[in-house]
């Protein structure tokens, strides 16, 4: 994807699943303006369409969709021979007792909250690409 903000090198390929426009319309643009790329799907369905050709550094999920929840897609992503090694992170604003764990147990690699920090998201990205 073409990089409009950052004229650095690239810091890594995103896939963002994620049913609400402005949230994935505001991740877009804070990533981008620090130097990623970044792929959105408004579903699952449409997440497993690009990873057909797409092999991103990490996958960012919401976790609330309507068509499949993040957990659901996080076991079928994990259960696709080609997409061993890549970190899958719960980007939701399910921030209650258990719901991190609940995340963690589903298979994602990680969990951050909504609303995000958009000081910080950059860095929490990057770090989980990293590992």
């Amino acid at each position: 994807m073409f990089n409009d903000f950052n004229d650095g090198e690239s810091r890594g390929t995103i896939l963002y699943v994620e049913d609400n426009p402005d949230n994935r319309n505001l991740l877009r643009r804070i990533l981008m303006a620090e130097g990623f790329e970044i792929t959105l799907a408004e579903t699952a369905d449409r997440a497993f369409k690009i990873l057909e050709s797409f092999h991103p550094d990490i996958i960012l999920t919401d976790i609330n969709m309507p068509d499949m929840d993040g957990y659901t897609l996080t076991a079928k992503i994990r259960a696709m021979p080609n997409m061993t090694g890549i970190p899958i992170v719960a980007l939701t604003a399910n921030v209650m007792k258990g719901d991190k764990e609940k995340s963690l147990e589903a298979g994602c690699d990680g969990y951050i909250q909504k609303p995000i920090d958009i000081d910080t998201i950059a860095a929490q990205v990057e770090k989980f690409i990293k590992r």
